[in-house]
């Protein structure tokens, strides 16, 4: 039986009590997202995991949303699994699985006969994608390289001691993401007619990644969408694959949510000008 464990709408966190009310004894597996890709907001893995642990269950996180925005340590979350997509941090359109070598050892995967029962192998049948895991390493190196320019203490190009310069990346553009989703958020609320799903106080922003759904009154999303488009503004509109949770807001029906997402090769000026482009538009009527 498949349990679902609620939110509070207000803010779009995990119900953290009702998780406490589903989980027991008979729970085995725990599968949660790293962080929302439609509004933002990051669960507490490490938490989660402990809680799951303690009643014998496994987790399974999906980090494909994080995976751009922030560090990820997969031994301080204590997590069984934890998947995720290259693409979303700038590599080519891949699968990448972590898994506790207990558990890659132990259970059996669905695979061809003639394929190696050596862990992690074994869960790789066929021919891999050289030339798509050619663009994984490019990747990774660009973050790297990245890394090492913000933190020249970083610099070895060793591949083994790669791992510094990749956090130095990952932290720098946490901080510089930060620095553009409070101007965001702050001048979004500003706007008549505008709400804001996720959390919306800066103080709390550690909880959130610079991904920003939305809704103005009197204009569907889809219709913001277009008119951002024809500004040159790329955006999303409808529930990005998130319909459990469009369907609690009660948004489905009236087309989901705008939704705003932002990197680390964003500017200033470009929030302040899809603010300004929402902002006319709530005028406008």
């Amino acid at each position: 039986m498949i349990r679902l464990v609620d939110i509070d709408p207000k803010d779009c966190t995990l119900d953290m009590a009702d998780f406490r009310r589903q989980l027991n004894e008979h729970t085995r597996l725990v599968a949660l997202c790293y962080a929302s890709n439609a509004v933002g907001t990051i669960n507490d893995v490490t938490e989660i995991a402990r809680l799951a642990h303690a009643s014998g269950a496994l987790v399974f996180v999906d980090a494909v949303h994080l995976a751009p925005h922030a560090p990820i340590d997969v031994r301080a979350l204590d997590c069984d699994f934890l998947a995720c997509s290259p693409y979303k941090f700038f590599a080519p359109h891949m699968g990448a699985l972590y898994g506790k070598r207990e558990h890659l050892r132990r259970l059996k995967p669905y695979k061809v006969r003639p394929a190696t029962e050596d862990a992690p192998e074994r869960w790789e049948t066929g021919t891999q994608n050289h030339e798509g895991l050619a663009g994984v390493t490019a990747a990774i190196e660009y973050l790297a390289e990245l890394g090492r320019r913000v933190n020249p203490n970083a610099a070895d190009v060793n591949i083994r001691k790669r791992r510094p310069a990749l956090l130095s990346a990952m932290e720098a553009i946490r901080r510089y993401e930060r620095h553009l989703v409070e101007p965001l958020i702050q001048g979004l609320l500003t706007i008549p007619g505008v709400t804001v799903y996720g959390i919306t106080d800066p103080g709390r922003f550690d909880w959130r990644t610079p991904t920003v759904a939305l809704r103005l009154a009197a204009h569907t999303p889809q219709e913001l969408a277009r008119l951002l488009g024809n500004q040159g503004m790329f955006t999303w509109a409808g529930n990005y694959y998130a319909l459990n949770l469009t369907e609690r807001l009660g948004v489905e029906r009236e087309g989901g949510m705008l939704r705003l997402g932002l990197v680390h090769y964003n500017t200033v000026e470009e929030v302040a000008r899809v603010v300004d482009a929402l902002a006319a538009c709530a005028i406008a009527g």
